[in-house]
């Protein structure tokens, strides 16, 4: 088994990377040790290798194939397999995208390795195995764990916005590698994609995040969440209950079965804060939420709390802002 230390690359529908992506490859270059690399799979992605090398991969092992030019699991997890087995390194991370929770536990099961997904921290131990730490029983806990090597690689996702990114130029040597796949080995074919066109960050990627609840009572009242989300550049989410009840759609839906956001500053409007929705954003570094139920469990997670109607502090908090920050 060799010491590297193996960052997959997320590439997003526009043929971006992922910030998350060079998040997990500046904190592995602070806290794991060994080179550094990553893994860039796709098709046409071989000129995407110099970002990644500007944010510390010594070594970019590029996988440039036709039939990865649509995301589809059977594609990706014959690729990383193959380089996995051939290269043997002793870390293998990922951002926690939908793509990596799709393909990764198969990855994980094809070679053989243990698997830590959705981790907020990563480290190694002295004898050389990682260490990582996760959110457990509902984001009530954080428990730390470490794999047991058995000469496997030790594979795991982290959540984005865990880690600050940041630029340092690695020697960036590129290793083309040719994973066998061909048609055959692609059961699914991509007919269409279709994207949402937003001026807003997207949910699981933004700093701030400004989130509605039930409270909100309406379709039409969530204006009031967007309004503040465009005034302070954040991403809109929502909790279950309102998505259940068709004020938002299910794509800003944060919580236990909606998207894990870990943003700077999480505003949490009309959000009674329960397990399920603290599940998704209790990693989030600063919380404010308005809620007028002073017992509201919101208030005990949170560093600072509104205690009224969100009717009647909105608007004015809203307008307070756009002052403060035209300034």
């Amino acid at each position: 088994m060799s010491s590297e230390i193996w960052v997959v690359a997320d590439i997003k529908a526009d043929g971006e990377i992922r910030k998350v992506t060079f998040e997990v490859l500046s904190e592995a270059r602070r806290k794991l040790g060994g080179p550094v690399c990553a893994v860039l799979l796709g098709s046409g992605v071989s000129g995407k290798a110099s970002e990644l090398a500007g944010y510390g991969a010594e070594k970019i092992y590029v996988v440039d194939n036709p039939n990865l030019r649509d995301f589809n699991p059977d594609g990706y997890v014959k690729a990383l397999c193959e380089l996995v087995k051939k290269h043997s390194p002793a870390v293998v991370l990922s951002g926690n995208t939908a793509f990596a929770e799709d393909y990764m536990p198969r990855v994980a099961s094809g070679v053989g390795s243990g698997l830590a997904m959705d981790c907020v921290d990563i480290g190694m131990t002295d004898d050389g195995r990682l260490r990582i730490k996760r959110y457990s029983h509902s984001s009530r806990a954080i428990s730390t764990q470490e794999f047991n090597g058995d000469g496997s690689a030790m594979i795991a996702t982290v959540r984005p916005n865990s880690f600050k990114e940041e630029e340092s130029a690695g020697a960036g040597q590129v290793v083309n590698e040719d994973a066998g796949i061909t048609d055959a080995d692609i059961r699914i074919k991509v007919i269409e994609m279709k994207t949402k066109e937003s001026d807003r960050p997207e949910l699981t990627e933004a700093e701030r995040v400004v989130s509605g609840g039930r409270g909100l009572a309406s379709e039409e009242n969530f204006n009031y969440i967007y309004d503040l989300a465009d005034l302070l550049g954040a991403a809109a989410g929502a909790t279950r209950a309102a998505v259940d009840a068709g004020y938002c759609p299910y794509d800003m839906q944060v919580g236990q079965t909606g998207k894990a956001v870990s943003p700077v500053l999480y505003v949490a409007v009309a959000i009674s804060g329960s397990v399920q929705h603290f599940s998704g954003m209790g990693s989030s570094k600063v919380i404010v939420s308005i809620n007028k139920d002073p017992e509201a469990p919101i208030f005990a997670k949170s560093d600072y709390g509104i205690c009224g109607d969100l009717f009647q502090v909105l608007p004015p908090l809203t307008e307070e802002l756009k002052k403060a920050l035209s300034e």
